[in-house]
């Protein structure tokens, strides 16, 4: 009994070695071929938690968008905004238009947010791998860079639903709405109309995406360390704070280049006067030349209370969507 015990046992012990063995050899084809769908489905994961993120936060900050948008235009006579506090420009236009002037345009924006935002975020998790490569932690300038790459993604399809967006939503548009813009604006302006703005918008847009990620990123690492704790167990609370404040650093240092786009987009709309260029620096003269620099810190309020709890709700949802994804 006992030398059929000990035969049995080597037998069984034989075959679990022949089988652990068989189970370790892995050619590079098939390691690759195994691993393709998961990076697949991460990829579309970023994507579709990128669109939902970038609609909740264009939906929830909206209003602001609106009151940002007519302080920076040049006034209609007798509708003065700027100069004006958000709370009192909020309720002029509730007054004098109600309810639904807070949301001009608010169909076009809706409409390019999500596939934007999609390519935004994808784009920028891609970069990140890229840049990062294997090297452990958290690196700002990677982070910036990966942020440069993003918005140059989503500027590409943004822009034009954003000069939609803002002609609608200033004080008495001449359009009846967002398909009748559109056409208005390729019949008598052509299609360069709709990207008049480009290359301020890059040149804004490249600097607040690299401080508002290498931001994000350094802020989230702070506030871990400061908790100790891992930053793999970063809570919504962290996210929240962290695009909080990465959203309002951002927006504070550009509101230049914002006030020179919105110009550039609404010129002939909102106001007779033209700048007969799309070139950044001769437009940001003359509104020097002609207001003062105060000019330029215009919408400053309405446009860090707008990206402060729009990059939180962006962040926050962006994540937690992304954590419910990989956990599906």
């Amino acid at each position: 009994m006992k030398d059929e015990s000990s035969v049995t046992n080597a037998s069984d012990n034989a075959r679990q070695t022949t089988t652990h063995d068989n189970s370790q050899p892995a050619s590079p084809e098939a390691a690759a071929s195994a691993a393709e769908p998961e990076d697949v489905l991460t990829f579309r994961g970023h994507m579709v938690a990128g669109a939902v993120a970038g609609t909740a936060e264009h939906l929830a900050m909206y209003p602001v968008d609106t009151i940002k948008t007519r302080m920076q235009a040049l006034s209609h006579p007798g509708q003065q905004l700027r100069g004006s506090t958000l709370a009192r420009a909020t309720k002029a236009v509730i007054r004098r238009e109600g309810i639904r002037g807070l949301y001009g345009g608010f169909w076009a924006v809706a409409a390019g947010a999500g596939p934007a935002h999609a390519l935004y975020f994808s784009a920028y998790e891609a970069a990140k791998r890229a840049l990062n490569g294997d090297r452990p932690g958290h690196h700002p300038l990677a982070t910036g860079a990966a942020g440069v790459v993003a918005t140059l993604v989503n500027d590409g399809v943004m822009v034009p639903f954003d000069v939609v967006k803002q002609r609608l939503q200033v004080a008495r548009s001449p359009y009846k709405g967002v398909t009748d813009c559109i056409m208005k604006m390729l019949r008598y302006e052509g299609v360069g109309a709709f990207y008049r703005s480009f290359r301020t918008t890059i040149v804004m847009n490249v600097p607040f995406t690299a401080v508002h990620f290498a931001t994000y990123e350094s802020a989230k690492t702070a506030m871990a360390r400061w908790a100790g704790r891992e930053q793999e167990e970063e809570t919504l609370l962290v996210q929240l704070l962290a695009g909080g404040t990465a959203g309002g650093v951002a927006a504070g240092v550009t509101t230049p280049l914002d006030v020179v786009k919105t110009r550039l987009q609404l010129q002939g709309v909102h106001s007779p006067q033209h700048y007969n260029t799309s070139a950044m620096i001769p437009v940001l003269k003359r509104i020097m030349a002609e207001e003062g620099q105060r000019a330029l810190w215009s919408g400053l309020k309405p446009r860090i209370l707008f990206h402060v709890p729009a990059a939180a709700i962006c962040w926050g949802t962006y994540e937690t969507s992304k954590s419910i994804m990989q956990h599906m």
